[in-house]
């Protein structure tokens, strides 16, 4: 039986312009009525699709993750599932009960009293009255505020209202429930109760659609993933074939950014003068000296390094760092603290650095090769190359969320 249908829906929004000032306002309306009428592809000036043609059911008992980058219209999903808005073009069918685990708080009153808002709260997400009363002491004893449920919520705390918002949405008993990240509220152990009560729900049968960022609760929740991207469904399928497929995709994503910050840095005017020293070219191998841009975690890089002077620099020192996409440096290293001396560099020649991953470990993400060089006395930088990218990658080839740097050799045991 089918829960949710999405047919052919279409949704567009208009960007708002803030006109600060009589002075901004004519030239915008001038530009306005040149554009009047105006249409490309059933937009007019402005406007822009936040959803394309977007086709999905969701079968009952199914539980389907939806993820995308930023701007990719998960949001609207969530609106147009809730109600709160209504596609421009398209329908939108839900069979049987429904209830939303989003912005939990939203329908409180701050006025009232968390008991007040219980029954009020609890009437818009179509509880009956009778229904409340059957359910009130559970959905206040799961909630963990007994002591406060007769005061305003305007004095509640957030995680406060967190944790009733969520105990009374948990307690709808529907037929399709929309969960978005809602799994964090309050502290670690209202979290485990949330945890706890979400399995609940999927062992009852629900029908759940799951919206969120956290790739490892898509993972383990979902048995179906629809990825988003620019308001199009890019794939659809078991999350062991789109998940991977969306990391890379924000993967090459990150590297088209980390490549424009590059360019944008090298087009900054400089003077005429000529250095002294330049970096010609880095090429990144493995131990079979095949120059490729992703490795499996703990594989060895090599790094050959062609460089020119045009003068005799004395006791040269080359350095290198790694550095991840969002500018943590993660290791670096220099000739000079190696022990390795350079007596002196002259002309055209070649350096190869080896990085052993198999003993630092270095987690799946997109990094940076910065290879400089210096002055003796690591005073003076006469060359810095920045724009060499590569990739690490989990052993089979796909990439995997992480937040750490590196990845301990670690040993477990169970002690009696």
């Amino acid at each position: 039986m089918k829960m949710i249908e999405f047919n052919h829906v279409w949704k567009k929004f208009k960007r708002g312009e803030k006109l600060r000032s009589f002075r901004d306002a004519i030239p915008t309306a001038f530009r306005n009525l040149l554009l009047n009428g105006q249409r490309q592809n059933g937009l007019e000036a402005q406007e822009f699709w936040a959803l394309k043609d977007v086709n999905f059911e969701v079968n009952k008992g199914e539980v389907v993750g939806v993820i995308g980058p930023n701007g990719a219209g998960k949001s609207t999903i969530l609106k147009l599932l809730s109600n709160i808005l209504r596609p421009t073009k398209g329908n939108i069918d839900i069979n049987g009960r429904f209830s939303a685990l989003i912005e939990v708080t939203a329908g409180f009153h701050p006025d009232f009293t968390g008991r007040e808002n219980v029954y009020f709260n609890g009437a818009i997400l179509g509880m009956s009255k009778r229904e409340i009363d059957r359910k009130f002491d559970k959905i206040v004893d799961f909630s963990g505020i007994e002591e406060f449920i007769d005061t305003p919520v305007k004095r509640y705390s957030s995680g406060m209202s967190a944790r009733l918002g969520f105990s009374i949405a948990a307690h709808v008993d529907p037929d399709v429930m929309l969960v978005d990240e809602v799994l964090a509220v309050g502290d670690m152990a209202f979290q485990a109760k949330c945890a706890k009560k979400m399995k609940e729900l999927l062992n009852s049968g629900v029908t759940i659609v799951l919206v969120a960022h956290n790739l490892s609760l898509i993972q383990n929740l979902s048995k179906r993933v629809i990825l988003l991207n620019k308001g199009e469904i890019q794939k659809e399928g078991a999350p062991d074939e789109v998940i991977p497929y969306y990391e890379n995709l924000v993967y090459k994503q990150r590297e088209e950014e980390i490549l424009k910050e590059v360019s944008s840095r090298d087009s900054r005017i400089r003077p005429a003068n000529q250095a002294l020293v330049g970096i010609s070219s880095v090429i990144l191998h493995n131990s079979e000296s095949a120059p490729k841009d992703r490795f499996e975690v703990g594989e060895r890089i090599s790094i050959d390094i062609e460089y020119s002077s045009n003068a005799k620099i004395d006791s040269p020192v080359f350095g290198i760092e790694i550095i991840r996409s969002d500018g943590i440096t993660c290791c670096s290293s220099n000739s000079k603290r190696d022990g390795f001396n350079i007596k002196e560099i002259n002309g055209i020649g070649r350096i190869k650095i080896n990085i052993n991953l198999d003993e630092i470990m270095l987690a799946p993400g997109t990094y940076i090769a910065r290879v400089s060089v210096f002055d003796k006395d690591l005073m003076h930088p006469y060359a810095i190359r920045n724009k060499d990218i590569f990739r690490i990658i989990e052993t089979g080839g796909h990439m995997s969320s992480c937040a750490a740097i590196f990845l301990p050799k670690v040993e477990w045991k169970v002690s009696s």
